[in-house]
């Protein structure tokens, strides 16, 4: 492989990247994705002598580094919202939404039930997060639904709900929290928020009191 073609794989995978990171919902995954694709630019133009392509990508590279410190250090407002199943905006959420419910909740279909739970996750007054859960035994609690809305996808309402906010459910006499993960990627999501793998892509988080 001579030195042209090695440039040019760099400039391909560099131009790769930043277009991968446009498509991400996550606005985390998106500057994470794109300060990495940047920074290889910012090689690539150095390599080539393209000094104006080196400075430009330089100077993204540090728009991305302070947006991630700002997300970082910035602090957010968390609280949940009950809501009934006749509210009129939690009929929209879930029509607005179908397709995404469907993709990562395949088979969903919302039924009224005495023994539920339904909560919106405000963060920062928006209603990023929906849950769901059906109350099954003495302290267990099955979770139907627990949805993000793009843009929001950085684990810190998963987070917030079963770390920083269990007193929420064991105020409540839960206990367990039991899920089933449809989608590879809601099994890997079950497994960060410390959930443990059972038979049948069944999932238990044991709430610490």
């Amino acid at each position: 492989m001579n030195t042209q073609m090695l440039y040019e794989i760099i400039g391909y995978a560099a131009s790769t990247l930043v277009a991968i990171s446009l498509t991400m919902s996550s606005i985390l995954k998106l500057r994470v994705i794109n300060l990495i694709g940047a920074s290889i630019f910012t090689v690539y133009g150095l390599l080539i002598g393209a000094y104006p392509v080196a400075g430009l990508n330089f100077f993204i590279v540090l728009i991305d580094l302070y947006f991630l410190y700002e997300m970082r250090a910035a602090k957010e407002y968390f609280k949940l919202l009950d809501v009934r199943p006749q509210n009129n905006y939690f009929k929209e959420f879930l029509s607005h939404y179908q397709p995404e419910l469907q993709k990562y909740f395949p088979g969903f279909e919302f039924k009224p039930e005495d023994q539920q739970i339904i909560f919106f996750v405000l963060r920062n007054m928006v209603p990023a997060g929906l849950f769901i859960g059906r109350v099954a035994g003495e302290d267990t609690l099955e979770v139907e639904l627990d949805f993000v809305i793009p843009g929001y996808r950085d684990f810190k309402i998963g987070r917030y709900l079963y770390e920083k906010n269990a007193a929420f459910f064991l105020s409540k006499g839960i206990r367990r929290i039991s899920t089933r993960a449809a989608t590879e990627k809601h099994s890997r999501y079950l497994k960060r928020m410390g959930f443990l793998a059972g038979r049948d892509n069944q999932f238990l988080l044991t709430l610490a009191s």
